[in-house]
């Protein structure tokens, strides 16, 4: 959020309109109910996967999340940053999911790259980080500038935890990313789970677009079990998945979204797939499944 809220705050004035996903992380559209709209500062919504319809005529800034999370819906990067480009915006990519190593929205046409580095970027879920990145020198300035008079630097101890997660980042994120494959694939077939969404899997609403413009299809997998106590049950019976609201880490965590309020329903679990052996993780997946399963 300390880096979203520097892009706003930065590049905003009063009398400017936003658009935002609908479908993506919610503190997001908080702030900007909260805190962009006394400013003067009017926003719109729209779901991550009809992100185009509708247009950008009007917006001084396009917010987009792709996979959104947690239903992890694709959007067009290319022909968003093109539409928004020509109504004369700015198309701002949240790439928290994805990482460098997995879609590089810059050179798909983005203005602007934020990021949770708390999550897989630092790997190691022992530090609150963010970043901002774009080629402009300008946008640059300007969200330095306002990083500066806030007060919103990260100490050195902070620094240096983000920065040996980079150093792992790359086989980390690889091994992540191969063993949600396997797993995406073993999960749509047992009993238990439907809704599974991946953007990896050949039926997967959004395989054809990932396909065209991710290097890797991510570590993360959502889907549903029939209820709340099914969902909570199968995160808490399994001996390789923490409880967690973060993603990204080398341990495996897996939440139920639906009390976090997300629009969901009350049995869809967001898995975050860390680098454990991937055989013997799916063992302690499959048994949790089948021991709900009855």
């Amino acid at each position: 959020m300390g880096a979203i809220s520097s892009v706003f705050f930065a590049l905003l004035k009063s009398g400017d309109r936003v658009l935002l996903p609908s479908d993506g992380y919610h503190a997001t559209r908080a702030m900007a109910e909260r805190f962009l709209k006394p400013l003067g500062i009017a926003y719109d919504t729209r779901p991550t996967p009809t992100f185009l319809d509708g247009g950008f005529d009007g917006y001084r800034l396009v917010f987009a999340e792709t996979p959104s999370n947690p239903r992890l819906d694709i959007c067009d990067i290319t022909a968003i940053a093109e539409a928004v480009h020509r109504q004369g915006g700015l198309l701002v990519i949240d790439n928290t999911t994805m990482t460098p190593f997995g879609q590089r929205p810059l050179d798909l046409g983005a203005d602007i790259v934020v990021s949770a580095d708390t999550k897989a970027v630092n790997g190691h879920s022992d530090v609150l980080f963010g970043h901002v990145a774009s080629r402009d020198a300008e946008i640059v300035g300007k969200v330095s500038d306002w990083r500066g008079m806030v007060g919103g630097i990260p100490g050195p101890f902070e620094a240096w935890l983000v920065h040996r997660g980079l150093e792992t980042l790359e086989v980390r994120f690889d091994r992540m990313c191969s063993s949600a494959e396997t797993i995406a694939k073993r999960l749509k077939a047992h009993r238990t789970v439907s809704g599974l969404r991946y953007p990896g899997l050949d039926g997967d609403p959004s395989h054809n677009l990932a396909r065209a413009q991710m290097e890797r299809f991510g570590f993360l997998i959502s889907f549903e079990l029939t209820s709340e106590q099914q969902a909570e049950a199968f995160i808490d019976n399994c001996p390789l998945i923490e409880s967690a609201t973060s993603f990204g880490g080398v341990h495996t965590s897996a939440e139920r979204r639906a009390k976090r309020g997300d629009a969901v329903p009350p049995g869809f679990v967001r898995l975050s797939i860390g680098c454990e052996p991937v055989e013997e993780l799916w063992q302690a997946i499959e048994s949790s499944l089948d021991k709900i399963a009855g």
